[in-house]
């Protein structure tokens, strides 16, 4: 029989995945669903800001939750929640349907991401080493198959509400099994909620660079498919190559970034990192053919793979506030950047286009090394369960 932490990792585990198929799959069918509603780029963008006012809404709910109701029982209703919204993105007729439902969809998606991570770094306490990596790679990993299943459906011609239907479904169920063995209490809950007392330079200096990381990987769930489908202009059966080459490489880059972040330490990581999703997006807005453009969106996944994970790590090592407190804020301003990106990838490309689009985020890439210097990830102290 498995012990009781190592059913808690694996349901927690299986919440990562659940949560990033959910979005993979919205990802995934963003390009037939702007066709189906003739969204410009700049429609496009001012959708996607329908996610972060959501998330804003749930911003101070999040910690107020987690505080009273233990973010086993946030995990359980935001989990939900999650995957019942997503149908009603791909039911939507109009522009003005769509906005309201992708509220939703952001509102439930932080108070999933606050909670979950909260989960994880409980997990990780007891454990005694850094295992983050692992469960944002199974983040990815969903990522990957969420890309590989929109373009099966795609293939054979189903809706995207067909789609988000059986994703929903599964997803709920997955829910269903996992969550009786998530962890109950929460290490450092007598801490309090979330302050609103201004952070230290180090927790700051986190959270930009969580900002600057997701940032770049919410402009590549987003529009990765549209940059295919409208700048590289492959067939139609490899417009989704891009997404899932970058899905691919960011979960391997996930499950390994433990072991090298031991090896080489968290700041050299974070600089390697930087290098990669710069040079990467580079690459790919030079040479936009359907070769160099795969290749760079490789990089990128690579590059971007470490950034929340090592962010998120390194939270903990906050000295002034309580480690979830310290997780609780990095992981809200992380997800701003992973919200409020795409939307201004959109509105970029309006004005002037998805290259120079791109190419800001490339800029983005590289603020993450700027800021890097000096940023530890040392592995957790081991905890005995309560």
């Amino acid at each position: 029989m498995l012990p009781s932490t190592t059913k808690s990792r694996i349901a927690v585990a299986a919440v990562f995945f659940q949560a990033g198929i959910c979005f993979a799959s919205w990802a995934s069918r963003i390009p037939d669903i702007s066709l189906k509603l003739g969204l410009s780029e700049g429609d496009i963008g001012q959708l996607l800001l329908a996610m972060p006012v959501g998330s804003l809404v749930a911003l101070p709910l999040a910690g107020w939750l987690v505080h009273n109701w233990g973010s086993r029982m946030v995990v359980l209703l935001s989990a939900t929640l999650y995957a019942v919204f997503l149908p009603l993105l791909g039911w939507v007729e109009s522009f003005w349907t769509l906005a309201p439902a992708l509220a939703l969809f952001g509102f439930a998606g932080n108070l999933l991401n606050v909670s979950v991570n909260t989960q994880a770094i409980n997990v990780q306490a007891h454990y005694g080493k850094p295992i983050m990596g692992s469960f944002h790679g199974l983040w990815s990993l969903a990522g990957f198959l969420g890309g590989a299943l929109g373009t099966l459906l795609i293939g054979w011609q189903q809706t995207p509400l067909s789609h988000f239907l059986l994703v929903a479904g599964l997803g709920v169920l997955l829910i269903a099994v996992a969550h009786q063995f998530t962890l109950p209490e929460d290490e450092g809950s007598e801490a309090g909620g979330m302050s609103l007392r201004r952070p230290e330079p180090y927790l700051l200096r986190i959270g930009l660079i969580a900002f600057c990381g997701m940032l770049c990987e919410g402009c590549m769930f987003d529009w990765s498919g549209v940059y295919f489908q409208r700048v590289v202009q492959p067939d139609a059966t490899l417009v989704t190559s891009g997404y899932v080459a970058c899905m691919s490489t960011m979960a391997l880059g996930r499950f390994i970034s433990d072991y090298l972040t031991h090896r080489f330490g968290a700041a050299r990581m974070l600089q390697v990192s930087s290098a990669l999703i710069a040079s990467g997006l580079l690459l790919a807005v030079l040479l936009p053919y359907l070769v160099p453009a795969i290749i760079g969106f490789l990089l990128v996944g690579f590059g971007i793979a470490s950034v929340t994970p090592l962010s998120y790590s390194a939270a903990g090592q906050a000295r002034t506030v309580a480690p979830g407190v310290a997780l609780a804020l990095v992981s809200t301003i992380g997800y701003f950047g992973f919200l409020l990106g795409p939307p201004l990838i959109g509105l970029l490309g309006e004005v002037f286009s998805l290259r120079v689009s791109f190419a800001l985020v490339a800029v983005m890439g590289a603020v993450v090394g700027v800021l890097a210097a000096g940023i530890t990830a040392k592995p957790a102290k081991v905890r005995t369960p309560a």
